[in-house]
């Protein structure tokens, strides 16, 4: 039953408003989630909004390629 691939995958999830803001310099780091996705359900990449403490609001995370 189980397949040669592993269905569920390890990915980042970056805050996209800190990656704007971190090349002027104004923002303190770059906020990151952890979480796991099925490839098989979602072959692109994935995108949620999530809370940002950084920017302290619900911002777009969108996931990272290693």
């Amino acid at each position: 039953m189980a397949k040669g691939k592993d269905v569920r995958v390890t990915v980042f999830l970056e805050c996209t408003n800190c990656v704007r803001r971190s090349v002027n310099k104004k923002s303190m780091g770059i906020y990151r989630y952890i979480t796991e996705k099925n490839r098989s359900n979602t072959p692109n990449l994935l995108e949620l909004r999530k809370f940002c403490r950084y920017c302290k609001k619900h911002t777009t995370h969108k996931e990272k390629k290693k």
